[in-house]
């Protein structure tokens, strides 16, 4: 019997459910969980296991990749179908029921498989809440009591996504990152496929391209907020999931919030040797995000060709020069010297009860630590993001995507000349070349806060 700590004990009691439960052949020796929420997803579960046994297995003995195959009450009559054969594939190869040429490769990889019935009937996930959060928080709060808490090594939950592949090296590179570097939290490493040249992937080179330089910005602000916030990119050990009173519930936008979360307890690192490859499918999945991005560029909806002005996060990297300077100020004169910087700075700091808050924060805090702790819990990622939007609607308004690059990637020091500076859009070539320089800084510019 996998006797639990206290505090895991009093995590479950508080925040999870006992409606669900694991189904596996053994759940003995569980350092690493890869918890993977599927909703219609047959055909990408068999795509994604193909990628895993393909991985090196020296930590598949110690790894659960635990499928959560779910869906809500009022879901779709072909979506349920759909799922009602995923949990019949996934359980036939946990019990070997199959002998078929792909399970047999399955079976002889050695990969340890799970899966959560929160699909069938009585078990679906509430209409209200259901949804990509919801199924990921139940497979994160399950793993907890998995976990051998006997073993020294880190118990690590990692978050994946059933339409994704993975690198050959995405579980020994992150293990390892996460024991030899002692990390608590992580994004990992991730890039969009971009084979065929098809409509899709003409939108996924357009998204990826804001995604990175949306990052670039962060960067060049010198932002604790700089990583990427990709949900089948992130992971943290069970201690960290605990402390930040687990995963939340949003249907679209948990990863943000839950690597905000853990952000303001934990140094985010990346993890760049590892690669996540997501799908670059348009999707009903969820309200915004990746596949919502990807519909809306085919459905020729919005001018997709535009990202926030430079001038955006020069205002955020000055604004982060003062409030995250040694010194601390009163509040007149942190509000003073933002209008400065630039009056929609000052406005948005106004409109955002600044003055209130840093009072409360500075009769709250005993310490400069503590005063400096309270500052980017304040400032956080969420602040961040409605920063760079007040200052695009009332003083910098979207730019060319590749005026925006160009200007960018001057500011923090990437001398490329990619393009005819007459071309507005330039040619895929040549957006592919954009696309390939931020990934190349990401992956040579560890995020480290």
């Amino acid at each position: 019997m996998n006797k639990l700590p206290l505090p895991v004990v009093k995590y479950l009691n508080k925040y999870s459910s006992d409606n669900w439960q694991i189904e596996s052949a053994d759940i003995s020796r569980v350092n690493i969980i890869v918890v993977i929420p599927a909703i219609d997803e047959l055909e990408n579960i068999k795509i994604l296991l193909g990628s895993l046994i393909e991985c090196e297995n020296k930590y598949f003995k110690s790894t659960l990749f635990l499928f959560v195959i779910n869906n809500t009450v009022i879901s779709k009559e072909t979506v349920k179908r759909n799922n009602e054969l995923s949990l019949l594939f996934l359980r036939n190869l946990i019990f070997k029921k199959n002998d078929d040429h792909f399970s047999h490769h399955i079976t002889k990889s050695g990969l340890r498989l799970a899966v959560i019935d929160a699909s069938s009937p009585g078990k679906e996930m509430p209409g209200k809440d259901g949804g990509v959060g919801f199924a990921r928080k139940i497979g994160m709060d399950l793993s907890l009591t998995v976990f051998d808490y006997n073993d020294p090594a880190k118990n690590i939950l990692l978050c994946l996504d059933a339409d994704c592949t993975v690198s050959k090296n995405y579980l020994t590179a992150i293990v390892d990152d996460f024991n030899c570097r002692k990390l608590n939290a992580a994004s990992i490493y991730f890039e969009h496929k971009l084979n065929p040249m098809n409509e899709t992937t003409r939108a996924i080179i357009c998204y990826e391209l804001f995604l990175r330089y949306y990052v670039l910005g962060l960067r060049y602000s010198n932002s604790y907020f700089a990583f990427h916030t990709i949900g089948s990119s992130m992971a943290c050990t069970a201690e960290s999931y605990i402390k930040i009173e687990g995963m939340n519930k949003q249907k679209a936008a948990e990863d943000f919030y839950f690597l905000e979360k853990l952000a303001k307890n934990y140094p985010i690192e990346t993890i760049n040797r590892a690669v996540v490859f997501p799908s670059a499918r348009p999707s009903w999945r969820v309200p915004f995000g990746t596949g919502q991005r990807v519909n809306r560029f085919i459905a020729h909806t919005h001018y997709e060709y535009s990202l926030y002005s430079p001038e955006c996060f020069q205002v955020l990297k000055e604004w982060h020069k003062l409030f995250f300077a040694d010194a601390n100020l009163n509040a007149a004169e942190y509000l003073s010297l933002s209008k400065e910087i630039n009056i929609e700075l000052w406005n948005f700091l106004i409109s955002n009860n600044f003055q209130t808050s840093w009072v409360k924060i500075l009769d709250n805090s005993k310490t400069i630590d503590q005063i400096n702790l309270q500052k980017f819990r304040w400032f956080d990622g969420f602040k961040t993001l409605k920063l760079v939007h007040h200052l695009r609607d009332n003083a910098f308004p979207n730019k060319n995507m590749f005026d925006a690059l160009d200007e960018l990637f001057l500011k923090s020091n990437i001398n490329l000349v990619l393009r005819n500076k007459n071309e507005k859009v330039p040619p895929i070539e040549i957006q592919t070349k954009y696309l390939n320089e931020l990934r190349k800084f990401d992956k040579e510019n560890d995020h480290k806060n």
